[in-house]
Order: C-alpha cells, then sequence, then structure tokens
C-alpha cells in the first residue's frame, strides 16, 4: 500500500475538492487488489487474513483517510461473494468489479416470484461513484422479527442523488441512493443479521462479521492519526511559535503533549490488533466466539478511534495557527477523524453494548 502513496497524494487536493477520486487512482487500487482482498481464493481473490486488512487499510489512511476509506468499503463489499452461491459469485465479482455497501437497513424488501422487490433510500453510499455494484441492506415486509437482508444490486439500477457536501471525508463520494421497485433476482443477497453462515470455510468467513466492519473503521482512524503525528513531527521541526526563541519541537510543552498523544495511540492499536488476532486464532482452532470476545473487539475498535481522535486533537492544537489553513494537512486530519467518529460501529452505543455484556448482562439481539 505504501507504493500507492505518491499517486495518492498527487489527487488528493483534486479528490477533497471534487468529492471523488480521479479514475487512475481508482484503478492503481484496484490493480494492487485491493477490492478483492477479502474475496475467497477459490473465487480468485486474496483471502487475506483481518490483521493484514487492518494494517493495509492504516497504511493508506496515514496518507488519506478518504482512500483508506473507499479502500475499507470496496474490500469489505467484497465479503458478500462469500455468502452467495460460488458460481453467481463468479460473476458478480470479476477481477474488474468495484463494489460498493451500506450495511444500514435503510430500505425494505417485499418477497415476490423469483426473488425481492426492493425500495428504499439509503445515505453515505461511499465509493458509489465508481462502483458497478453494490450492496444494500433492507428489512423484509412480512417477516417478524424482522432480519436485515443485504441485496446486491447493480449501480445502473439505482438512483444517485448528490448529496455528498460535508465537512470531513469529502473525497469518498457518499452520495444518498435511490432503489425504486427494483427487482432482486433470488440468491442475489444473503442475512447481515441474523449472520448467515458463509459458503466458504476460511477463517476470514467465520471471524464476527459485524466485529472486523467496526475493526476496519478503527484501522482508518488509527491511520489518520499516525498521518497527523508525522505532520506534527514535520512542522515542530521547522516552526518556532511567536514570542519563542526554539523551534516547537523544542518546547518541554510539545514534547509532553506529544508523547500523550502517541501513548494513547499506540495503546489503542495495540488492543485492537490483540483482540482480532486472539479471535482470529480461536476461530483457527475452530473455538465459537464468545460474547466477552465480540464485546472486547467492539470495545477495542471504539476505543482505537477515540485513541485516535485524541493523537489528531493534539497534533493539530501543536500546530497552532498553522493548522487552520487549507494548505495545512493538520486541518484536513481532524476534520476527517470527527467523521470517522459518527460511524455507527464506533459511537458510543459501542461502549454501552460492550460494557452491558462484560458485566454479564443481556445485550440486544445484533448490537455485537
Amino acid at each position: 500500500m505504501r507504493a500507492l502513496r505518491p499517486l495518492i497524494l498527487e489527487h488528493a487536493d483534486a479528490a477533497e475538492r471534487d468529492s471523488h477520486y480521479a479514475q487512475p487512482v481508482i484503478d492503481a487500487m484496484r490493480d494492487a487488489g485491493v477490492y478483492r482482498a477479502l474475496i475467497p481464493q477459490a473465487l480468485g481473490g486474496g483471502e487475506i487474513t483481518a490483521s493484514d486488512l487492518l494494517a493495509s487499510l492504516e497504511e493508506l489512511a496515514r496518507a488519506d483517510a478518504s482512500i483508506a476509506w473507499l479502500a475499507m468499503i470496496g474490500s469489505t463489499s467484497g465479503l458478500a461473494s462469500a455468502y452467495i452461491d460460488p458460481e453467481l459469485a463468479s460473476e458478480l465479482f470479476t477481477e474488474q468489479t468495484i463494489a460498493a455497501g451500506v450495511v444500514a437497513p435503510r430500505g425494505t424488501g417485499k418477497r415476490v416470484e423469483g426473488g425481492l422487490v426492493l425500495n428504499g433510500r439509503w445515505p453515505f453510499a461511499s465509493g458509489c461513484l465508481h462502483s458497478a455494484l453494490i450492496g444494500l441492506s433492507c428489512t423484509i415486509e412480512g417477516e417478524d422479527p424482522s432480519p436485515i437482508f443485504h441485496a446486491l444490486v447493480p449501480m445502473s439500477d439505482v438512483e444517485v442523488l448528490d448529496t455528498w457536501d460535508v465537512s470531513g471525508l469529502r473525497a469518498t463520494g457518499s452520495h444518498d441512493i435511490v432503489a425504486q421497485d427494483i427487482f432482486v433476482p433470488e440468491g442475489r443477497g444473503f442475512y447481515f443479521f441474523p449472520e448467515q453462515r458463509s459458503r466458504h470455510e476460511g477463517t476470514l468467513y467465520h471471524f464476527s462479521l459485524r466485529g472486523l466492519l467496526s475493526a476496519v473503521v478503527a484501522a482508518v482512524a488509527l491511520g489518520t492519526a499516525r498521518g497527523a503525528l508525522d505532520d506534527i513531527c514535520e512542522l515542530a521541526t521547522k516552526k518556532t511559535p511567536t514570542g519563542r526563541q526554539k523551534a516547537l519541537s523544542e518546547l518541554a510543552t510539545t514534547q509532553v503533549d506529544y508523547a500523550r498523544a502517541e501513548g494513547r495511540l499506540r495503546s489503542g492499536r495495540a488492543f485492537l490488533f490483540e483482540t482480532v488476532e486472539e479471535i482470529w486464532e480461536a476461530r483457527e482452532r475452530d473455538e465459537r466466539i464468545s460474547s466477552e470476545q465480540r464485546a472486547l473487539l467492539r470495545l477495542a475498535s471504539t476505543a482505537a478511534v477515540d485513541g485516535a481522535v485524541a493523537a489528531v486533537d493534539a497534533a493539530y492544537t501543536l500546530g497552532g495557527a498553522s493548522s487552520i489553513y487549507a494548505a495545512s494537512p493538520l486541518q484536513r486530519r481532524f476534520r476527517d477523524i470527527h467523521a470517522i467518529t459518527q460511524h455507527i460501529m464506533v459511537t458510543t452505543a459501542s461502549y454501552e453494548a460492550a460494557g452491558r455484556a462484560l458485566l454479564g448482562l443481556t445485550v440486544p439481539p445484533g448490537s455485537l
């Protein structure tokens, strides 16, 4: 992923302005295997480990959070290939296919002969402008308790509403998607909740699906924060604050604040990777993931984001007035990290669900 950094930085400013990345960057990501990273090897995909996925997203976010977010959405959308008929998966997820997806069930599906009819409006469809396929989660009419079904739909069948005018993650092009009476043939999707069993036996497909989705969000946050600390290190050696005789890096207050930020970031990262690897090893032994492990993974993901936010905020503050200029990478890092905190997988509700589980209390279905 590090090899993509020069190309990403070359296009980052234009992507921020245009709210989407130029095609050469998307093509380079595809050629690097980003979008097929989680597709089963049996289907020609990468089927990489969870830890390798997190490290890759972290490295991309160190360059730019938006491109890492697009990689996160594109790679995890490929997971759908493991839950549908392999022949159909090969047809939908070709070498050239880039997929997007929205897991929040903002639509409804009505069962009809041969499939279902899909209606709804889904916000936050990151990467929709360069995708050929999109997964849209919906509830199913007449089924109680209502499951959540993730329908796979060609982008040509849906409407994109130009709604992405935001502060952070601007280059993700996360517009709204509208589906109106779209027929989805039988088998073109899977049940996200209750979680459907994968058709493949790899450890990746028996990891916690919701837990993985929270962990990848955290990985983007970690990389964003690492980039911010890179930025302030570079600035601190060059800048002498007004009224001071020493460079910013030589001030004791800078050293203390930077060290605290580094500690928060590294602690959150260590907790996340340790938890992910423990669950991965348990699944390799064919052990069931316990409620405590699921809770720890959601806790580790959310705590990692909190640590990343603290690191970015510290770097932004240390940069002083320099941070507020559009030319400063710190102002973009600041906006991006605070956009990441709004993702449903890493909000305060994650702490509540994790706390309930760790205290031995009942956790609402689907919370972990």
